[in-house]
């Protein structure tokens, strides 16, 4: 597909990577963005409200009167559940269970048993590639450029020892959580955005908006069409902010990007430090320089894309065959080529041709 004819799509929203230092991929991009070939659709009704140290947007095609208040209640959720889930408030679930580590079971409320759950679903699929628990690497790393800070094997080792998800007791017949180790922290940030998303979305359906979107620390879900047409979402290239290589699909999913390329610092000999822990080394992820994701539940999308961007291609594609739960995937390996899910590779349009299968213009540096 030429570049003019991706930028003749109707509505793209834009998926790109994250900041901050964790293996649960907590991202913050940029927002989404609509074109169109020839006539200028309807303009959709968007709000935005910082939440979760992120920016959220809802954008709706064809709103119906109640939209609005409909939209506030949206918000509204995601504001209760950041005061759930949070790992930065003293008073939420997160906080509580980590300070209890070692000590005492945590009572908890309903949708920290569900983000809990399926945080160690994804970590038993991905066999730890992804680890609930990677949160005991903490202040560790620090990717900002006036900061900097790398630590040595002697820093990383001790904390390597309190990552294991099977440590992780659940009981949801008493609604408690409890951590084995003292030292242990559980880390919730991208996959909590994830659940957000499916909440609010259940809202606006349940209000009546069926056609929307949500954009949220670097996923993406859609529902319905926008002027009649199914959205489709962009995939940044890894290694031009300004490119976008490819587009998917949906009237009805939810999208999350992981890359190595945002946030991002180089050492003095060139190597690339990157905020995506392998929670098994302690070190940034090396075989892949980008995972989208997409599955029905947002839930689900970010903690499967940082889980295939640990693991690698060859891997992450054994593991979405493998697993039950359905899910399709493009990943940029850290050899530029393109790999992807047979479903993905139905609906995927590129932007330009892939040369041997490798991204055009892509570099492992």
């Amino acid at each position: 597909m030429s570049k003019g004819s991706l930028r003749a799509i109707v509505a793209i929203a834009i998926i790109t990577l994250a900041t901050s230092c964790e293996n649960a991929g907590e991202k913050s991009q940029r927002d989404p963005t609509t074109e169109t070939a020839n006539e200028e659709p309807p303009p959709l009704l968007s709000r935005t409200r910082p939440m979760m140290s992120t920016v959220f947007r809802i954008q709706v095609d064809a709103p119906p009167p109640n939209a609005e208040a409909v939209i506030r209640s949206a918000f509204e959720e995601i504001e209760r559940l950041e005061n759930v889930l949070s790992e930065w408030r003293d008073d939420s679930d997160v906080s509580k269970i980590n300070a209890s580590a070692g000590k005492r079971q945590v009572n908890v409320g309903d949708d920290t048993l569900r983000v809990i759950d399926a945080g160690i679903d994804v970590s038993m699929w991905s066999r730890g590639a992804f680890d609930l628990s990677w949160a005991a690497l903490w202040g560790l790393y620090d990717f900002r450029p006036e900061s900097v800070k790398i630590p040595s094997e002697a820093q990383i080792k001790p904390r390597l020892a309190l990552i294991d998800y099977k440590k992780i007791k659940v009981s949801k017949k008493y609604h408690t959580v409890y951590l084995r180790k003292r030292g242990m922290a559980i880390g919730t940030g991208g996959i909590a955005k994830g659940y957000a998303l499916d909440q609010a979305g259940a809202i606006l359906r349940g209000g009546g908006v069926e056609n929307y979107m949500i954009f949220g620390g670097g996923q993406v879900q859609v529902h319905g069409v926008r002027d009649g047409r199914p959205w489709r979402v962009g995939i940044q290239h890894p290694r031009n902010p300004n490119e976008y290589f490819a587009a998917l699909e949906s009237t009805g999913a939810s999208f999350s990007t992981s890359g190595d390329y945002e946030h991002a610092v180089f050492d003095g000999a060139g190597q690339r430090w990157h905020h995506i822990i392998d929670p098994q080394t302690g070190r940034p992820a090396t075989e892949s320089l980008s995972v989208t994701v997409m599955t029905a539940e947002g839930i689900y999308a970010d903690a499967l894309s940082t889980a295939a961007f640990v693991l690698g291609p060859e891997k992450a594609l054994k593991m979405f065959r493998r697993i039950a739960y359905p899910a399709e995937a493009v990943i940029v390996g850290a050899d530029c080529k393109v790999y992807m899910t047979p479903k993905a590779k139905k609906r995927i349009r590129f932007n330009a041709d892939l040369i041997d299968g490798r991204l055009p213009g892509c570099t492992r540096r």
